[in-house]
């Protein structure tokens, strides 16, 4: 009892999330990346000849190197023309490797073993930042004949692990900084707030200051000026308690209902019944005596059948949090597809203190 009552007493801990999870540096971010390759090898799946640019491309690359051809003597059906995207990640260096995404342009039926030629990849500002080049995998297949086909996946997409390999580096948007812009995944007044006062309170000074609830203005103190990465793993780490708008989410195709830890409902008494009607048509068949002067006919009987549940009125009161709500409900004996339609009449009745979001 003595150990029941110490543990009552001990303030509650709250676990927030770390700043990192929450929020990101201005200017710290991926950048995207695009590119237009050939695949070769392709065991007759390839592009057909209602395609023109796989072959003008093939062309082209023959012309490089050295090779004269004349565009209207190649028939082909092994290759196929690919657009490749990429992620570049931030900090990235000159030789690491990416993996890429390639995607079928032309009519091709499938991309499995096929290989991608070197194919550059550019950013926005139109600078190659990586060449991807290498085999293509995807755990797919299609083969078919003029009656039949079978078909696994989606053959005409894949990836090449590994396949990209950087040539320019993004310029460091961290060197030399005395100011720092911290980015909030999504904006709010009060976490805003709380992330400030956290920092402030960590490096004991006025280091951080709002400007609006989406960001958060840092200035690197003078102990860390030669050492922001320093600065910034020490600021990523601290843990922050982020508020939340007070939400209730609804999935009419599932039936799924996620509600909000600040979900509020003011006072409201809720009923809900289910009326079932049941009708059975047995028809019979009326057949005279042998002999007899009649007429076979159908005899209509109808079965029918009313039931209505028996239900309580359960009264919400005001103020209540999520676990109230839930239990409240719960005494109605309601499936999450009925509650579908309770969440929507407590909201238009005006009790429902949260956002209502119908998916």
């Amino acid at each position: 009892m003595l150990l029941l009552l110490v543990l009552l007493l001990l303030p509650q801990v709250v676990f927030g999330a770390r700043i990192k999870d929450i929020a990101a540096f201005d200017g710290v971010r991926e950048n995207q990346l695009i590119g237009y390759g050939l695949v070769v090898g392709l065991n007759g799946s390839g592009d057909s000849d209602q395609t023109k640019f796989p072959v003008q491309s093939l062309v082209g690359a023959l012309e490089r190197m050295g090779i004269t051809v004349n565009r209207n003597d190649i028939t082909v059906k092994n290759i196929a023309a690919v657009m490749v995207t990429a992620q570049l990640p931030p900090f990235a260096k000159q030789g690491n490797r990416l993996d890429v995404l390639v995607s079928s342009m032309g009519d091709a039926k499938s991309l499995a073993g096929g290989t991608l030629m070197m194919a550059p990849l550019k950013g926005a500002d139109n600078q190659v930042y990586a060449v991807a080049q290498g085999a293509v995998l995807t755990n797919s297949f299609s083969y078919g004949g003029q009656a039949a086909s079978a078909m696994k996946n989606h053959p005409t997409a894949g990836t090449v692990p590994g396949g990209a390999l950087i040539e320019r580096e993004i310029p460091n948007v961290l060197a030399n900084r005395s100011q720092l812009k911290l980015n909030l995944h999504q904006s709010d007044f009060t976490t805003a707030s709380r992330v400030a006062a956290a920092i402030n309170e960590r490096f004991q000074g006025q280091v951080a200051t709002l400007t609006d609830p989406g960001s958060v203005q840092i200035a690197v103190p003078s102990e860390y000026q030669n050492r922001v990465v320093e600065f910034i793993a020490n600021l990523e780490r601290l843990e922050v308690n982020p508020d939340v708008l007070a939400r209730v989410v609804m999935n009419e195709r599932t039936g799924t209902i996620v509600m909000g830890e600040n979900v509020r409902i003011s006072t409201v008494a809720v009923s809900h019944g289910n009326l079932t009607v049941v009708v059975k048509e047995t028809p019979k068949v009326s057949q005279p005596r042998a002999l007899a002067q009649g007429t076979t006919t159908v005899v209509p009987r109808t079965d029918l059948r009313v039931a209505e549940e028996k239900v309580n009125l359960s009264m919400v009161r005001e103020g209540a949090n999520l676990g109230e709500v839930v239990r409240a409900l719960n005494t109605l004996g309601v499936t999450p597809r009925d509650l579908l339609g309770i969440m929507q009449a407590i909201k238009a009745a005006g009790a429902l203190n949260a956002e209502l979001s119908v998916m």
